[in-house]
C-alpha cells in the first residue's frame, strides 16, 4: 500500500515537473513548445517591436530568423495551448529594463484574443491610450501604469465586459472618470492614483461595480460629493479618496455598511475634522481595519481621542497608521503609544508635536515611524534611539535637531540598534562631526544614511569605511564639508549610490579609486559630486561596470574626456558640464553608451565633433552641449533622437539655417533652448502639436531668425524670441487656432511694425510676463490688454505707441512691472495706478509726454522699488507722501550687477524664464538694469517742470540706492534729512533752483558714488569732510555763492587767501577765457571785412561805379557760357538721334 501512495506521489511530481507555468511574470522559452503562433499575430508583434525602442534587449528574442519563428516562445507571450493565439503580453519593465518610445497599439489590433496586457514601468512618452482599445473585448487585466501615458482616459474602456483588473496609476492623464466605467461589471481592481489632471466628480455609475474590491482614486483632483450608496461595492476591501469631497451622513451609511473594508485612505478632506458623524463611523471600523491613512484632514488631538476612545476600541489588526499633515500635538503621540501592541508603521509628519528627552514612548512593535517636520529640538539621543527595539526605518527630516541632540556616552556603553537600516536625518541643523561619531557607535547595520541639507562643517570621517559595513546609499549633499574624499568611502562593498553634491570638497579623486580595492565596482551605481571644488584630470572609472549615474559636473576637473569612459556601458546619465574640459569629444567616447538616457556637457570648452553620417547608438532624452564648440553647421544627428524632452544647444557656435525635420522634434521636446547662436531664415508654419508632457519652454532669442511667428508655436507655455529679426505676431496671436495657455511671451529686439494686436481675451488666464520693447510698433495700446487679469510684467518701452494708458489696465491687479518707457504716450498720469496696481515693483513712464502733476495716488504703491517719471512735461510739486514707499525702506544688501542664470538645466527648470529689465539714466548715461527689484532701489523724476521743494519725508527711504531730481524748477533748500539715505550710491539734484546751504548730514553718506548739485543757487561753505572730500568742483560748479576748498574759492572770515586757481581737470576757467577772446576776434573781424570793403562803395561813387561795371561782366559771361553749354548739348543730342 506504502509503494502504491509512493507512485502515485511520484507520478505527481513528474507532471509537476513537465509544467511550466506563469501568471504574470515572463515565460521560458521552453513553455508551450508543442504550440505554433498564428502568422498575422506574430507579424503584429514584429510591428509592435518595429515601433518601439527597445534599450535594454527586453525584446532580443523578438526575430524573425528560422529558429524563433515562433512567437509563443517569445519573452513575454504566452499563447493558448489549444487555439494557438496569444492571450498573455506581459512587458512590465523596472528600474534597469524599460521599454521607451510613442508606443503605437493599432499593431497590436490583430491581437483579439488577449486576455492579459501588461505594459508598466516603461516610458511611453506622453503616448495616448487610444480608443480602439475597446476593442480588445477579451481583456481580463490591463495594467498601463508607471508608463507615462497622457491625454483622456478613453470612454472606449468601457467596452471590455470581462475586464476585472484595470490599473492606470502614475501616468499623466486628465480629464473626468468616464463614466462607461460603470459598465466594468466585473472589474475587481480599479486604480487610477497619482494621475492630478483628474478632476470633476466621481461618476455614479462606478457604483454598479459590485465585484469591486480594490478602489484608489487619491492623487487626483476630484471634488463634488461620494456618489455611493448603501448596497454600492459590498465587497470593497481597499478604499483611497483624495479630494475637496463634500461630507455627507449618507456617505458615513454607505462607509459603515463596507463589512470588508480591511484599507481606508481619506486623506486631504479638509471638512473632515468639523464632521463629528464621519470621525465616529470611522471609529466603528478601526476594529476591522489593518490600514488606516487620515493624512492632511485638519485633524485635532480631540479627533484623535474620538477615533481611539479607549484600548479596548483599538484594533489589534491595525499595523499602518498615517495621520501626517494635521494639527496634531505630543497628546496624539502619547495616546498613540497606549494603543499601540501591534502598530508596525506611523506616519506623523508635517504636525505641530514637540518632544523632549525626558519623555517619549517607546512602540513595541512599530518598524517605521516618521516624525519630520515637528519640532524635535529639546529632544536628546543618548545612545541607542528609544522608539521601539525593532524600529527599522526613522526619518526625522526638518526636525530642529542640533548636535546637542546626539550625545556619545562613555566607551563602555555600547548599545547597538541592530535592527534599523533606514535613517533620515536631513533638512535639520547639524554642524559639527559629533553626529556621524554617534552614529558609528550606535547603528551597526545601517544601509540608508541621509543627512540632506544640514550645517555639516569639517572632514568627511574615514570611519565610514571601517564601520557602516552594510551601508548601501549615502546622501551627504548640500552642506560645507571640506577637504579630500577619504578613501575608505570607495571600500565599502555594498556601496551603491554616494550623493556628495554642493558641499566645498576639494582635491584630487582620480589617485583615490586607483589606488581603492574597488570591492564594490559591481554593485556601485550612482556618483553625484557636481558643484564642489575637486581637481585634477577625469577619474578612471572604467572597472565600475554597473555605474548607471555619474556627476561630476561644476568642478574644477582639467584636461580631456578619457575614452575609455565609452566602457562604462551600462551608463544611463552622464554629467561632465561647468569644469574646464577641453579638446574634443567624437564618437569614440559614446559608441558604447547605447543606454545612455542624459548627456550634459555644458558651461565646458568642448569641441563637439560627430561625423554628419553617425547614427548614436543611444535615444537621448536630455541633452545639454550649451556653451560647447558644436557648430558652424547644425547638427544633423539629432535627426535621429526621437525622444528628446530636454535640449540645449545655445551658445554653440551654430551658423545655419534650421532643418524643418527639427521643428517635429517639438511634438516630444518640452524644454528647448537655442538662444546666443547664429541661427538664420523663418520658422515654418508646421501644423504641430506639441508635447502635453510638462511645462513647455522655447528659448530662441539672440539669433537671426525673421519673418512671422508661426502659429504652433502659441501652443508653448514660456516663448522667448527675443533680439531676432521678427516682423509680425498678430497671426501668431490671432489665429483662432491660437491656444489659451501662453504664460510667457518675449519678442523684444526686433523689427515688429504696426499695432500691437488687439485679441488679448483668450490669454486672460495665463499670460504673466508680456514683453515687446525695442521694436518698431505704433498706434494706441488695445484696450483688450486690460483682460489680462493675471498679468505681472507688461513691457512696451522704445516702441512709437501714442495715445494715452488705457484705463482696462486697472483690471491688471497682480502687475508687479509696468514699463512704457521711450514712447510717444501722453495724457496726465492716471491715478488708478496707484489705486489699483498696488503690487507694483518697478514703474517706469520715462522719455514720453505726461504732463499735469505728479498723482498723489501713486503714493499707494508701497511695493515700489523703481519709480522713473524723467523727461516729461509733469509739474506742480513733490507729493508729500512718499514716506508711504515702504519697500524702500528696507535696506537690502545690493550688487553692481547681476549673472543670468540657466533659466532651464537637464536637472531643473523656473516656472518663468522672464528677467526683467529697466532703462536706467546712472553717471549721465543710459544703463539697461537687470532684475532692478532686485538690485537697485531708485526714483527718477529729472527732465520735468517740477516746482516747490524737496519734502523732508523722502529722509524716510533709507534704502534708496538712486535719486534724481535734476532739470527741474525745484526750489528751497535741500533737507537735512536726506542725510539719512546711507545706501545711496547716486543723487543728482542739478539744474535747479535751491539755495541756502549744503547740508552738512550729505557728509555722512558713506557710500556716496555720484554727487551733482551743480548749477543751483546754493550758498555758503562746502562741508568738506568724510565722504564729501572725494568730489571735485563739478559737483559744486554754477553755485555763485558756495564757497570752500573743492572750489579753490574762499569764504567769508578764512585767515588765510584763497590760492591761485589751478587749472581744472575739465578746463572750465580756461574755456571761458577761450570763448570771451573767440568773440571779441569775431566782432573785429566783421567790423573790419565790412567797412574795409563794402564802406568804401557805399560812401564814394567812383568806386561804386567801378564794382557795379565788374559785377555786370561777371554776370553777362556767366549767362553766355551757360547759353554756350545749352547749345553744344541739344547738337551733341540730335546727332545722335
Amino acid at each position: 500500500m506504502g509503494n502504491y501512495f509512493l507512485k502515485i506521489l511520484l507520478a505527481v511530481l513528474v507532471c509537476f515537473s513537465q509544467t511550466q507555468v506563469s501568471i504574470l511574470g515572463f515565460l521560458s522559452p521552453s513553455q508551450s513548445s508543442h504550440v505554433k503562433c498564428i502568422e498575422k499575430e506574430r507579424q503584429a508583434l514584429l510591428n509592435f517591436k518595429h515601433g518601439i525602442l527597445d534599450e535594454y534587449g527586453m525584446l532580443s528574442t523578438w526575430r524573425e530568423d528560422d529558429n524563433n519563428r515562433d512567437c509563443c516562445k517569445w519573452r513575454g507571450i504566452q499563447c493558448n495551448n489549444a487555439t494557438g493565439h496569444v492571450h498573455i503580453l506581459h512587458l512590465r519593465g523596472s528600474d534597469t529594463q524599460h521599454l521607451t518610445g510613442a508606443i503605437n497599439f493599432t499593431s497590436l489590433i490583430d491581437l483579439q484574443n488577449i486576455q492579459h496586457l501588461d505594459l508598466s514601468y516603461n516610458e511611453f512618452q506622453g503616448s495616448y491610450i487610444p480608443k480602439l482599445i475597446g476593442s480588445f473585448t477579451n481583456l481580463r487585466y490591463l495594467n498601463l501604469s508607471w508608463s507615462g501615458f497622457a491625454g483622456r482616459i478613453p470612454h472606449k474602456l468601457g467596452n471590455l465586459s470581462k475586464l476585472e483588473y484595470l490599473d492606470l496609476k502614475e501616468n499623466s492623464l486628465y480629464g473626468t472618470i468616464p463614466s462607461q466605467l460603470g459598465q466594468l461589471t466585473s472589474l475587481q481592481y480599479l486604480d487610477l492614483t497619482e494621475n492630478y489632471d483628474i478632476y470633476g466628480e466621481i461618476p455614479y455609475q462606478l457604483g454598479n461595480l459590485s465585484h469591486l474590491r480594490y478602489l484608489d482614486l487619491s492623487g487626483t483632483s476630484l471634488s463634488g460629493t461620494i456618489p455611493f450608496h448603501v448596497g454600492n461595492l459590498p465587497i470593497l476591501h481597499t478604499l483611497r479618496l483624495v479630494g475637496n469631497f463634500e461630507l455627507t451622513i449618507t456617505d458615513t451609511k454607505w462607509l459603515s455598511s463596507l463589512s470588508s473594508l480591511t484599507t481606508l485612505g481619506l486623506s486631504s478632506l479638509p471638512n473632515l475634522g468639523s464632521s463629528r458623524q464621519w470621525i465616529q463611523m470611522i471609529s466603528k471600523l478601526i476594529p476591522n481595519l489593518r490600514e488606516l491613512r487620515l493624512s492632511s484632514c485638519s485633524l485635532s488631538d480631540d479627533n484623535i481621542s474620538s477615533l481611539f476612545p479607549s484600548h479596548s476600541n483599538l484594533s489589534s489588526s491595525l499595523s499602518i497608521l498615517d495621520l501626517s499633515d494635521n494639527m496634531l500635538t505630543s497628546s496624539t503621540f502619547q495616546l498613540l503609544f497606549n494603543h499601540s501592541l501591534n502598530l508596525q508603521e506611523l506616519y506623523l509628519s508635517h504636525n505641530n508635536i514637540v518632544l523632549s528627552s525626558l519623555h517619549y514612548p517607546s512602540f513595541p512593535s512599530i518598524l517605521t515611524i516618521d516624525l519630520s517636520y515637528n519640532n524635535l529640538t529639546s529632544l536628546i539621543f543618548e545612545g541607542n534611539f528609544n522608539f521601539s527595539s525593532k524600529i527599522q526605518e526613522l526619518y526625522l527630516s526638518n526636525c530642529g535637531l542640533t548636535d546637542e541632540s546626539f550625545l556619545v556616552p562613555s566607551a563602555s556603553i555600547k548599545d547597538f540598534s541592530s535592527s534599523l537600516v533606514t535613517l533620515d536625518l536631513s533638512d535639520n541643523l547639524l554642524k559639527s562631526l559629533s553626529v556621524f561619531h554617534w552614529i558609528f557607535n550606535f547603528t551597526s547595520n545601517l544601509r540608508s544614511l541621509n543627512l540632506l541639507e544640514n550645517l555639516l562643517e569639517g572632514l568627511i570621517p574615514d570611519g565610514f569605511g571601517k564601520v557602516m559595513k552594510s551601508l548601501e546609499v549615502l546622501v551627504l549633499e548640500s552642506n560645507k564639508l571640506q577637504g579630500e574624499i577619504p578613501a575608505s568611502l570607495w571600500n565599502i562593498f555594498t556601496l551603491q549610490k554616494l550623493f556628495l553634491k554642493k558641499n566645498n570638497l576639494s582635491g584630487e579623486i582620480s589617485t583615490i579609486i586607483q589606488n581603492s580595492s574597488q570591492c564594490n565596482r559591481h554593485v556601485f551605481q550612482t556618483l553625484d559630486l557636481s558643484y564642489n571644488q575637486i581637481t585634477g584630470m577625469l577619474p578612471n572609472l572604467s572597472n565600475f561596470t554597473s555605474l548607471r549615474m555619474l556627476d561630476l559636473s561644476y568642478n574644477q576637473f582639467t584636461g580631456e574626456i578619457p575614452k575609455i569612459i565609452g566602457l562604462l556601458d551600462e551608463l544611463v546619465c552622464l554629467r561632465l558640464g561647468g569644469n574646464h574640459l577641453e579638446g574634443d569629444i567624437n564618437e569614440l567616447h559614446l559608441k558604447n553608451l547605447s543606454k545612455l538616457m542624459e548627456l550634459d556637457l555644458t558651461d565646458s570648452s568642448l569641441s563637439v565633433k560627430f561625423d554628419t553620417t553617425w547614427v548614436p547608438p543611444f535615444q537621448l532624452y536630455n541633452l545639454g552641449l550649451a556653451s560647447c564648440k558644436l557648430g558652424p553647421r547644425f547638427p544633423s544627428w539629432l535627426h535621429n533622437q526621437r525622444y528628446l524632452s530636454f535640449l540645449d544647444i545655445s551658445d554653440a557656435g551654430i551658423d545655419d539655417f534650421i532643418p524643418e525635420w527639427f521643428w517635429s522634434k517639438l511634438q516630444s521636446i518640452s524644454e528647448l533652448n537655442m538662444s546666443c547662436n547664429s541661427l538664420k531664415g523663418t520658422i515654418p508654419n508646421l501644423p504641430i502639436k506639441l508635447t502635453d508632457d510638462g511645462y513647455n519652454i522655447i528659448i530662441l532669442g539672440s539669433n537671426q531668425l525673421e519673418g512671422e511667428i508661426p502659429t504652433f508655436l502659441s501652443q508653448a507655455h514660456a516663448l522667448d524670441l527675443s533680439k531676432n529679426k521678427i516682423s509680425d505676431f498678430n497671426s501668431f496671436l490671432c489665429m483662432e487656432s491660437a491656444t489659451t495657455k501662453m504664460h510667457t511671451l518675449v519678442l523684444s529686439n526686433n523689427q515688429i511694425r504696426g499695432q500691437l494686436p488687439n485679441c488679448w481675451k483668450h490669454l486672460k488666464n495665463s499670460l504673466e510676463y508680456l514683453d515687446v520693447s525695442n521694436n518698431k510698433l505704433s498706434g494706441k495700446i488695445p484696450k483688450s490688454m486690460g483682460t489680462l487679469v493675471h498679468l505681472q510684467a507688461l513691457v512696451l518701452r522704445n516702441n512709437n505707441l501714442t495715445g494715452g494708458l488705457p484705463f482696462t489696465l486697472k483690471n491688471c491687479t497682480d502687475l508687479v512691472i509696468l514699463d512704457v518707457s521711450e514712447n510717444f504716450l501722453f495724457g496726465p498720469i492716471p491715478s488708478w495706478i496707484g489705486e489699483n496696481l498696488q503690487k507694483l515693483k518697478i514703474l517706469s513712464l520715462r522719455v514720453n509726454r505726461f504732463f499735469r502733476s505728479v498723482p498723489v495716488n501713486l503714493c499707494y504703491l508701497s511695493q515700489i522699488h523703481f519709480l522713473d517719471l524723467s523727461r516729461n512735461n509733469l509739474s506742480g510739486g513733490i507729493p508729500t507722501c512718499l514716506g508711504n514707499f515702504t519697500a524702500m525702506m528696507e535696506r537690502e544688501i545690493t550688487t553692481s550687477g547681476i549673472v543670468k542664470g540657466r533659466k532651464i538645466t537637464s536637472t531643473e527648470a523656473y516656472f518663468s524664464i522672464y528677467d526683467s529689465n529697466v532703462l536706467l539714466t546712472w553717471k549721465s548715461q543710459d544703463y539697461v538694469f537687470w532684475n532692478p527689484d532686485i538690485l537697485l532701489k531708485s526714483i527718477d523724476l529729472s527732465s520735468n517742470d517740477l516746482t516747490g521743494t524737496i519734502p523732508k519725508e523722502i529722509g524716510y527711504l533709507v534704502g534708496l540706492v538712486s535719486l534724481n531730481l535734476s532739470r527741474n524748477k525745484l526750489d528751497g533748500e535741500i533737507p537735512t534729512e536726506i542725510g539719512n539715505l546711507s545706501w545711496l550710491d547716486f543723487i543728482d539734484l542739478s539744474r535747479n533752483e535751491f539755495f541756502g546751504k549744503i547740508p552738512f548730514t550729505l557728509s555722512k553718506i558713506d557710500r556716496l558714488g555720484v554727487l551733482d548739485l551743480s548749477n543751483n543757487d546754493l550758498s555758503g561753505r562746502i562741508p568738506w569732510e568724510g565722504h564729501l572730500e572725494t568730489f571735485d568742483a563739478s559737483s559744486f560748479e554754477g553755485n555763485v555763492e558756495l564757497c570752500g576748498e573743492p572750489l579753490n574759492k574762499s569764504c567769508p572770515g578764512d585767515k588765510t587767501t584763497a590760492k591761485p586757481q589751478e587749472q581744472t581737470v575739465r578746463g572750465e576757467e580756461d574755456n571761458s577765457v577761450f570763448i570771451e577772446a573767440l568773440y571779441m576776434s569775431l566782432g573785429l573781424g566783421f567790423f573790419a571785412g565790412f567797412w574795409g570793403l563794402l564802406g568804401p562803395i557805399i560812401l564814394w561813387q567812383p568806386w561804386r561805379i567801378a564794382y557795379l561795371r565788374i559785377l555786370n561782366r561777371v554776370t553777362d559771361y556767366i549767362l553766355v557760357t551757360v547759353e554756350l553749354n545749352i547749345a553744344k548739348c541739344c547738337r551733341w543730342l540730335e546727332s545722335y538721334q
